[in-house]
């Protein structure tokens, strides 16, 4: 669904890219109470991951293919503000890198793919869990859920936004049938890879996932006849993520490096919705198209498994590096509000020291309230 240079007119790119902007700002500001010890270091990952799985389109109809989102998988895991980075991370890379998805058309996106996808994929599940029974497996239930329905939920989006931007003319009709209807069979997709995905994540590390907190109930242990809650042995915060995080890059670089290079060749929702109904007949070459990795290679490689792989591996290394830095400096800064918060008038108090201490004393040493220093 990355909409390319030339689909929506200037005014309306333009005021998407303020809504977007809008969001991350407030995404950044709601990622600083999200991220911790456990979430920080999972939230780069998820980026990566997220860009690895997006290269591999899936079938879903004749001449059509689908792709991954990630909006829901990113929510569930880390949280719905660290979701919106996660995915605007990887758009951002996609664009500027790979020539995926316009520049101009770059606030559209983020709007459609990383705000639209998360908000409502949340929503559903936070009202699903509160639903369904206590426990794991109905996490996973409700992220297939949530999945699902995010994605024809952005496919709206599009038709909305093209609805009062589109530089065609075409029967809106047809374009939301058309939309909604591939996308349908595109969100099966999305909510099969992120149930699994989440599964799998819970069946190991259940603290890890932002989702399933407060969902797990207490270890009862039966003493003199009455059931108690068990104290853990260690909290789980405390647990390395050394291991799931090791195995999550290199399931990423497996899956960019190699998987990729059997992912449908069909074009996927949007660009076969634009070919057949027309609303691409303005469609602009992307302003990066002779970047040295456009489209998903390597320039001046000749052979196409190692272009596209070699291309996959990068993608994956630039994504948890830059989304990395953005996660662990927003970890970095609720640390110092944290810091600070604690000792409120830090600054007052030490500015007033030296005018307290009397002659003599130096003005810099603390003094016990008897006066021995």
């Amino acid at each position: 669904m990355h909409v390319p240079d030339g689909f929506i007119d200037a005014p309306v790119s333009a005021a998407a890219g303020l809504v977007a902007a809008g969001a991350v700002a407030v995404s950044l500001k709601g990622a600083r109470r999200e991220l911790d010890e456990r979430t920080a270091p999972l939230a780069g990952l998820v980026a990566a991951f997220i860009f690895a799985v997006q290269m591999l389109n899936f079938p879903v109809a004749a001449g059509t293919s689908g792709h991954l989102l990630g909006g829901a998988l990113a929510a569930i895991l880390v949280g719905p503000f660290t979701g919106v980075l996660c995915v605007s991370v990887v758009l951002l890379m996609q664009g500027v890198l790979f020539a995926d998805g316009g520049l101009t058309a770059l606030g559209v996106n983020i709007a459609d793919m990383a705000v639209v996808t998360t908000v409502v994929a949340y929503v559903v599940f936070r009202g699903l869990v509160k639903l369904l029974p206590r426990g794991r497996r109905s996490v996973t239930v409700a992220s297939f859920a949530a999945a699902l329905l995010s994605v024809p939920a952005a496919a709206v989006a599009f038709t909305l936004v093209y609805a009062v931007g589109g530089t065609t003319d075409v029967s809106l009709t047809k374009v939301a049938t058309a939309m909604v209807g591939v996308h349908v069979l595109i969100g099966i997709g999305e909510a099969a890879i992120t149930a699994l995905t989440v599964g799998a994540v819970i069946a190991v590390r259940p603290d890890l996932v932002y989702g399933a907190r407060g969902l797990t109930r207490p270890l009862k242990l039966r003493v003199g006849g009455e059931l108690v809650d068990a104290q853990a042995a260690a909290p789980a915060a405390a647990r390395s993520t050394r291991t799931l995080w090791i195995a999550g890059i290199v399931t990423s670089l497996v899956l960019a490096g190699f998987v990729s290079f059997y992912a449908s060749a069909n074009p996927d929702g949007l660009e076969k919705v634009a070919r057949d109904k027309g609303i691409d007949k303005k469609a602009e070459e992307h302003a990066t198209a002779d970047s040295p990795l456009a489209d998903y290679g390597v320039k001046d490689i000749t052979d196409a498994r190692l272009s596209g792989g070699l291309a996959g591996v990068i993608g994956v290394g630039v994504t948890v590096i830059a989304g990395s830095a953005v996660f662990w400096t927003l970890r970095r800064r609720r640390s110092e509000d944290a810091s600070a918060a604690a000792v409120p008038g830090a600054d007052e108090g030490a500015d007033a020291v030296p005018e307290a201490a009397p002659a003599g004393d130096g003005g810099g040493r603390s003094r016990t309230p008897g006066g021995a220093a």
